[in-house]
């Protein structure tokens, strides 16, 4: 069994974690996780309003009596959602673990903690991961260049962002990006890591709540067929590509501004992706990991799968680099 800091202090059996999706992380999937012995993650701003976040809270306790956590991102809008009632939402429901990303937390995390909630602050690059440890997040999940989402503007992948976090942090730290078997587990634990988050490979599972269209075109997928845009306005996200994302970089590369692509990239596009299968409807976020998944299992064999893998392969170097040692 792979035991490491994260675990224990989180209360989970398999250092795996399941990404805070938008649309995605809803009461079904995150329970699935956390009884395959992950730690699961509704997204609290997927329920259009607290209240309903109270309900979707109450159905995965249903579901499951193992450790689950609720993901609140921060996002700086013209019209930004009710933090603050999200945040009380979470607290009232006796909600133990929370993952922030986005914008600064300082004044959620100085709440949660006062009602001693464990926060994981999800961060792309260590000098964010070093501010969260400062303001009091219990860990941090580090996002590498392969991330699906907002991957920051730094564009250093894992296999350097991994150890440099380990290298700079204190508190524990899982992986994220690019992560969908146990051979990237046990890399990432190699590399210093206490886990890893994985969102991609977590919408092609059974319980994930997305039309079967998308999770047949994700397995049919490479890892060449994502996008990045908003590049050239320093808000980078990877994508599908498709001929929205294409029309989007056009756009942008020929001097256009947000306003004139917003109409392209509206959130409520990319939810009917979700809802009706259609892949071409909007923009809708993937990572690299796509080119590494082959199938649709339930997601709590998934969890079990991946640790299994991650223990045979750190065993078998083991022996492997014991048996050198002792020839040589």
């Amino acid at each position: 069994m792979l035991r490491t800091r994260f675990t224990e202090e989180f209360g989970i059996e398999h250092p795996i974690v399941q990404g805070g999706m938008m649309w995605v992380g809803r009461a079904e999937l995150a329970a699935a996780v956390s009884n395959g012995g992950g730690l699961g993650i509704i997204t609290a701003l997927t329920q259009p309003t607290p209240e309903d976040l109270v309900e979707e809270i109450a159905r995965c306790r249903a579901l499951t009596d193992k450790p689950f956590g609720v993901n609140l991102t921060l996002t700086l809008s013209i019209n930004p959602p009710p933090y603050a009632e999200y945040r009380q939402a979470i607290i009232d429901s006796g909600v133990k673990i929370v993952e922030t990303a986005g914008s600064d937390p300082t004044v959620h995390v100085e709440h949660f903690k006062q009602h001693d909630i464990k926060v994981i602050h999800k961060c792309t690059s260590v000098r964010h991961a070093l501010k969260a440890q400062r303001i009091g997040a219990d860990a941090v999940s580090i996002d590498g260049f392969e991330a699906a989402g907002h991957p920051g503007e730094d564009d250093v992948p894992g296999l350097v962002l991994i150890p440099a976090s380990a290298d700079a942090l204190d508190i524990p730290f899982i992986a994220s990006g690019g992560f969908a078997d146990g051979r990237g587990l046990a890399a990432a634990l190699a590399l210093g890591a206490g886990g890893i988050n994985m969102g991609t490979r977590f919408m092609c599972t059974e319980e994930s709540p997305i039309h079967e269209n998308i999770k047949q075109q994700i397995v049919g997928a490479g890892e060449l067929d994502t996008q990045l845009i908003f590049r050239q306005l320093r808000n980078t996200m990877r994508a599908a590509r498709n001929s929205v994302s294409e029309e989007v970089v056009d756009i942008l590369n020929k001097g256009g501004r947000f306003k004139d692509v917003k109409d392209l990239v509206a959130g409520t596009r990319g939810r009917k992706v979700y809802e009706d299968g259609d892949p071409e409807a909007g923009i809708w976020t993937v990572g690299i990991a796509q080119g590494l998944i082959r199938d649709i299992p339930p997601a709590g064999e998934l969890v079990g799968r991946i640790a299994a893998e991650a223990e045979e392969i750190l065993l078998a170097l083991t022996r492997n680099i014991t048996d050198s040692v002792s020839v040589s």
